[in-house]
């Protein structure tokens, strides 16, 4: 509330140009319970192993995002049969791990660096088979050097634009060799497009990196039967090829990474109380709990248990006066995604909140550290960019303004829940990029408001 004013104005404009999301709001609490859509890292992934698994395998609670929809086209188009995608039950006829057709078209992984890295895996060990790949203006643009290198060291044929960095993609399948990568980044993109490359490849492939990144392909892989070994103390994870998958139910969790912009909603927001039911809780993942806690944010994990092999639980938040913190090394590969919206809870900490080490987010969809800055600053934040990070002074009233998604979902929901906390109007173009790791985040934000 400012003055006598209470309001709530929320409303996704569409124009010809683009989408506008408006958003007007008192500032005060969100009270309730929700429900957010499934992991993006799992649902790939589901879709993926299933693709190339012998028999069925059924996926629940996958996520109706634009990138998970683009890898089951791309493996449609390669000859799995994958019913209609819903969240109750999509089923997948695998083909197995030397089944996959050349496609009569380019393979499209639209906005997706997931599909498109973990592919190119697959497509590398396809001997005597030609695929092409692409993606939109974003993923054409983003840097595919870093498995195509490691993929070259494997023996894999892969041409590309500048010097092979860059979609479009030509990719002639050979017999691959395995090898030991050092992955000079904590990237779990690079770590299971090798894993599965390697499981293609006759004998043992290990990739080793500086810090443990997500480790949802290793889980996966092993509940369709492949055999790996793990060494967490050097963060290193073998395979052995040749070994054949078997179709699975896979139960999908909550996004985290989702739940990251109710987390700092309703720890910025006054009087507020949220339960966000049915989280993904993976340790590889959980850095954006760790960090909103450093900062003071009251939030506690209810009803812990397991589900198809990965953790999960139920998250309560509720207001708190947060406090900046430096955020660095080893716990950054756990919450890179969640970088966006940490800076957003920085903005309303008492004190000054430091991000190191996050250079990888220059090369995500968007330029996350430079965009956030750029448009928090236009609301009015105390926010410096460095070149792996970001420093936030919190304190500083937010003020509505014209700020733009640079087509990112991430900075779209980003600079909607600090929206939410600004004074007068704000203006997100470009809003419906949400829509491509979580479509319902709109009626979430009105139901909640």
């Amino acid at each position: 509330m400012f003055g006598d004013v209470d309001f709530t104005v929320i409303k996704l404009i569409k124009t010809p140009q683009e989408d506008q999301l408006v958003i007007e709001h008192n500032g005060d609490g969100l009270k309730g319970t929700i429900s957010i859509p499934g992991d993006k890292s799992i649902s790939h992934r589901a879709l993926m192993l299933g693709a190339i698994a012998s028999g069925q395998t059924t996926i629940e609670g996958l996520l109706l995002g634009e990138d998970p929809r683009s890898t089951a086209k791309c493996f449609q188009a390669m000859g799995a049969t994958i019913s209609e995608l819903n969240t109750e039950k999509v089923i997948v006829e695998g083909i197995g791990t030397q089944g996959l057709q050349e496609p009569t078209d380019i393979l499209d992984a639209g906005n997706s660096g997931t599909t498109m890295r973990l592919m190119l895996g697959l497509l590398a060990s396809q001997p005597g088979k030609f695929f092409t790949v692409t993606g939109d203006n974003s993923l054409r643009s983003r840097p595919m050097s870093r498995v195509v290198k490691p993929l070259q060291q494997m023996g894999a044929l892969i041409y590309g634009r500048k010097d092979n960095q860059n979609a479009p993609l030509a990719v002639v399948g050979q017999n691959l060799k395995p090898i030991h990568y050092h992955s000079p980044i904590a990237s779990a993109q690079v770590k299971s497009c090798i894993l599965l490359a390697g499981l293609m490849s006759e004998g043992k492939t290990t990739v080793t990196e500086p810090a443990l990144s997500r480790d949802h392909s290793e889980r996966m892989l092993r509940a369709f039967g492949a055999k790996l070994d793990i060494d967490p103390d050097t963060n290193s994870v073998t395979i052995e090829g040749k070994t054949p998958l078997i179709g699975q139910k896979v139960i999908v969790p909550g996004d985290i990474s989702s739940a990251a912009f109710w987390l700092v909603a309703g720890a910025i927001a006054p009087n507020s109380d949220l339960l966000i039911e049915n989280v993904g809780v993976n340790p590889t993942r959980v850095g954006i709990l760790e960090a909103l806690q450093m900062m003071g944010a009251d939030i506690t994990l209810e009803n812990q248990r397991e589900a198809a092999g990965e953790p999960v639980a139920d998250l309560r938040v509720k207001s708190s006066k947060l406090k900046g913190c430096t955020i660095a090394g080893d716990i950054i590969p756990r919450l890179i995604d969640e970088v966006p919206i940490l800076a957003v809870a920085a903005c309303f900490a008492e004190g000054t909140t430091k991000i190191k080490d996050a250079e990888e987010l220059r090369v995500k969809e968007s330029d996350r550290l430079a965009v956030m800055a750029l448009e928090l600053g236009k609301m009015g934040a105390k926010i410096s960019e460095f070149p792996d990070g970001l420093e936030i002074t919190g304190g500083n009233p937010l003020s509505g303004a014209d700020v733009d998604s640079f087509t990112d979902h991430r900075i779209a929901m980003s600079l909607a829940i600090a929206a939410l906390m600004a004074k007068g109007q704000t203006t997100i173009h470009r809003a419906d990029a949400a829509s491509i790791s979580y479509p319902t985040f709109v009626d979430t934000l009105q139901a909640l408001t």
